[in-house]
């Protein structure tokens, strides 16, 4: 598929399934659909005026009139019939009930992955909750969070489109991510129970399995996974506790972590660099639900004198070290006491918090782990984190002069 159609995810992903890779079936919603529909609602102007009017009253009207259009007004008809046609083919022939993801053609590119900026709905039921997610995905292209984030990325909304990727939900088992590059040369895999949005969204501490770069399982570390988001045959997921045994239980035996890391180093060989991965697993078989570009960067040595302070060790983003006044935040409506260069300390990273990376030194939270949206995203941008962090907020003090190893995982402050 061409990535200027579909966008990079659906291009990735249908790449992966061309290489013989497993992978979801489904159908795409090309950019050239959203682009018609903008047309037909005669809001091209409209969406040249956002960045065109900049941070005025009047941009922020623009965005609002592109959002709310986008979300309320029907599907033109030449779009409409053949995507119900597609939809309730793929309705009939699937045991579960679909999802809808986003595809923008600026996500999951190298220099910009978008990781959590869209949105993604799952387990959908009736030709009326799909349409809904179709307006809903294309309308969040002009949310104030994906306008945020272009704007640090020099991208103008009015550039650009929203395809769509549909698929039937895999009702994990199991489920996570996998980088294919780590600092030191290896790879990486997380794994939670049930569907991987708690992962994603940095709610669970998962588990981590350490490979070497030939496969073999270098150490496994058990996380803490107290929810996870279910799914019931064709029902809609929901969140549900996760039993007491279970908790600290390993998702992955030995060999399906091997059988992991074989699936890494395959998607790396099919995009042609270290990739980042999301996997899903459903009765025994492991499926491919993305792969984007993996930034890396080398080790960077700390200064010795942080050796001779108290540190705690959790799940590294893989990038970065840097020091600053610790911040700790229990809600988001503290957010405006991060100052420049302060650390974040927080108890769930997710990335609703995109928006504070330009400003901080480094992250440490709670829960979490290193291939959560947000971590892609602290990546992207230089920014060590550290994740999974026990009694982060309870044990680093406000105001603390704080040292983030995002490589080793290892957060230390002065005392």
């Amino acid at each position: 598929m061409d990535a200027a159609r579909v966008g990079p995810k659906a291009a990735n992903l249908a790449a992966l399934g061309h290489a013989g890779l497993p992978i979801p079936r489904g159908f795409c919603l090309s950019a050239e659909a959203y682009r018609m529909q903008v047309a037909a609602l005669g809001l091209e102007a409209c969406a040249r005026d956002v960045f065109a009017a900049e941070n005025s009253p009047q941009a922020r009207r623009h965005a609002l009139r592109m959002k709310l259009d986008l979300m309320d007004h029907p599907i033109t008809p030449a779009v409409l019939e053949p995507l119900l046609a597609a939809w309730r083919k793929l309705v009939e022939t699937s045991d579960t009930l679909p999802v809808v993801r986003s595809s923008a053609l600026v996500e999951d590119r190298a220099s910009s992955s978008f990781a959590g900026q869209f949105e993604s709905f799952l387990g959908l039921e009736g030709d009326a909750d799909f349409l809904t997610a179709v307006r809903s995905c294309w309308a969040a292209l002009w949310s104030t969070r994906a306008l945020r984030y272009m704007a640090t990325h020099g991208v103008d909304p009015a550039d650009t489109a929203m395809a769509l990727i549909v698929q039937p939900l895999v009702a994990a088992r199991a489920s996570g991510g996998g980088l294919s590059r780590t600092a030191d040369g290896g790879m990486l895999i997380s794994a939670t129970w049930g569907l991987g949005s708690s992962i994603a969204q940095g709610e669970v501490v998962p588990d981590r399995y350490v490979l070497s770069r030939s496969g073999i399982l270098r150490g496994a570390e058990a996380g803490r996974k107290d929810h996870r988001v279910g799914c019931v045959h064709r029902q809609e997921p929901a969140t549900e506790a996760v039993p007491q045994a279970l908790v600290s239980a390993p998702c992955l035996d030995v060999a399906q972590v091997t059988w992991l890391g074989q699936l890494l180093r395959g998607a790396e060989d099919v995009l042609g660099m270290p990739v980042e991965i999301e996997w899903a697993l459903d009765d025994g078989e492991f499926k491919l639900l993305q792969a984007r570009p993996l930034h890396v960067e080398p080790a960077q040595a700390p200064d010795e004198i942080w050796l001779r302070h108290p540190g705690i060790n959790g799940h590294p983003a893989g990038i970065g070290w840097g020091s600053g006044r610790a911040c700790v935040v229990h809600c988001e409506c503290e957010l405006s006491r991060v100052a420049t260069g302060d650390v974040l300390v927080t108890r769930v990273a997710g990335p609703a918090l995109s928006h504070i990376l330009p400003r901080v030194a480094g992250v440490v939270a709670e829960r979490g782990g290193s291939t959560s949206h947000l971590a892609s995203l602290a990546r992207e941008r230089g920014i060590p984190m550290v994740l999974g962090v026990l009694d982060a907020t309870r044990r680093i003090p406000d105001g603390s002069l704080v040292a983030v190893d995002g490589v080793a995982g290892v957060v230390r402050w002065m005392q």
